[in-house]
């Protein structure tokens, strides 16, 4: 008997070493602290690790088969990229786990080849980074809260503002010059308050004549004027259980700020052509870019709105006066307009970075934006040059004075602001309103010292 299963003895120990070989690399996959997904050609689960499971809150049994834009999100640029399946590393990406739990990651992605160099698919790492963000978040300050970009101390100021009204039904007025982003701050109150999951309704008060704008916030009935040919639901109506931005509130007519008025004390309104009051249920945030104070002065604004409106004010700096929170800006746009335009551009050159940093950019966060979309169109490299900004931040370059005119002056102030903060340069380029990059070179420039004993 014994002689008989010799002949088979080679087979079964070929057999057992695949299969030992086949646990061994299955422990090994299973070990590895990453994600490891496989994906076919039509990008649907093949084979997903035991990191993978837990991070995408699934088991192997219900993903393989499945599409892994169902576990990493819909994203069209992710989409494009595992399409493509070419080798991409470090894709920085926010998924969503059927519990609900939010994950940044980074995601390689990289070719899964036969033994022909055919394509099969594609093999997508994934690394956790949501500790590692929270880190750093917390050792640097907040840098980004509800899509507001800014770590200076102003900003920061506000993030606990709009926390501190979470909870609140408060009537907000957002003051701040043209381009600051008063709109993305009321967004920003709106979700983080209880009526997150209502509407978010915008009103540009400057934008209608009286008459439309009054039919615009409180509706109309048919026949009210000419061309009211059906019943129509104001904006106060439509934010129902949400909340109305008024935006431009500086704008409004002495007969609207009236209305408006009773509105907020009474709650209720009336339609254009109706008799009728109506409930509502809306909260209101306005926002003005003009002095509401000098307006009371000169009796363009009603007092008993103003007060009224401004329960909790916000006001919101400008641009020049956070030039520290410049080159995160910049980074914010350069990595959207990557996003919008398949894009892989890198960053800022340095002089470039330096002409954003002087400028005092009267249009604030919006200019700056248009500033980073005019360079993406003539930049055709890794980096946005000074020549690919446009040409007012390089007339400022040029309009600048000798630098022997101001030298003697701008030295002693900023050896008197120095010696101030312990010659704490961060500090020191706070309270100077430049960023810590421009206090250097300035300081190389005047032949100021890194030390006050050098």
């Amino acid at each position: 008997m014994a002689s008989e299963t010799l002949p088979d003895q080679p087979l079964h120990d070929q057999i057992q070493f695949c299969m030992t070989q086949r646990q061994n690399l299955e422990a090994i996959f299973n070990s590895v602290a990453d994600g490891i997904m496989a994906l076919n050609l039509e990008l649907r689960v093949s084979n997903l690790n035991t990191a993978a499971q837990e991070l995408l809150g699934t088991t192997r049994q219900e993903a393989v088969g499945q599409s892994c834009l169902e576990y990493l999100g819909a994203s069209p640029e992710l989409e494009h990229l595992l399409q493509q399946r070419r080798a991409t590393d470090g894709y920085r990406h926010t998924l969503r786990t059927a519990a609900g739990r939010e994950h940044l990651v980074s995601l390689s992605i990289r070719p899964l080849l036969d033994p022909d160099q055919r394509e099969q698919g594609a093999v997508l790492i994934l690394r956790d980074l949501t500790e590692i963000e929270r880190l750093r978040v917390q050792l640097h300050g907040r840098q980004n809260f509800h899509g507001i970009i800014g770590k200076n101390h102003r900003m920061r100021e506000l993030y606990q503002l709009i926390e501190d009204l979470a909870d609140s039904e408060a009537t907000v007025l957002i003051l701040g010059e043209s381009g600051t982003g008063k709109e993305r701050v009321a967004e920003a109150i709106h979700h983080s308050s209880h009526r997150r999951t209502g509407p978010f309704v915008k009103v540009n008060c400057s934008a209608l004549s009286e008459g439309l704008l009054e039919s615009e916030l409180f509706g109309h009935v048919k026949g009210a004027f000419t061309g009211a040919i059906r019943d129509k639901v104001g904006r106060f109506e439509q934010a129902a259980g949400g909340t109305l931005f008024l935006d431009e509130i500086g704008d409004l007519s002495p007969n609207v700020q009236v209305k408006l008025l009773r509105v907020l004390q009474e709650k209720e309104i009336e339609r254009v052509g109706s008799g009728e009051t109506v409930r509502i249920d809306t909260r209101v945030i306005a926002a003005t870019h003009r002095d509401l104070q000098l307006a009371l002065q000169q009796g363009i604004f009603r007092s008993d709105l103003y007060y009224r409106l401004n329960v909790m004010p916000l006001e919101l700096p400008p641009l020049r006066a956070r030039r520290e929170d410049i080159p995160l800006l910049a980074g914010h746009f350069i990595g959207k307009f990557n996003q919008q335009n398949h894009r892989q551009v890198l960053g800022v050159d340095d002089s470039a970075l330096s002409l954003l940093l002087d400028y005092d950019w009267p249009g604030n966060v919006r200019e700056l934006e248009n500033a980073i979309e005019h360079a993406f169109i003539k930049c055709r490299g890794d980096l946005l040059l000074p020549q690919h900004l446009p040409s007012a931040l390089q007339r400022v370059q040029q309009t600048a004075p000798p630098p022997e005119a101001t030298a003697p002056r701008e030295k002693d102030q900023l050896l008197q602001m120095l010696a101030q903060c312990q010659w704490n340069r961060s500090v020191a380029a706070t309270r100077l309103g430049m960023h810590r990059t421009t206090l250097w070179r300035k300081m190389r420039e005047l032949g100021i010292p890194t030390h006050p004993q050098e």
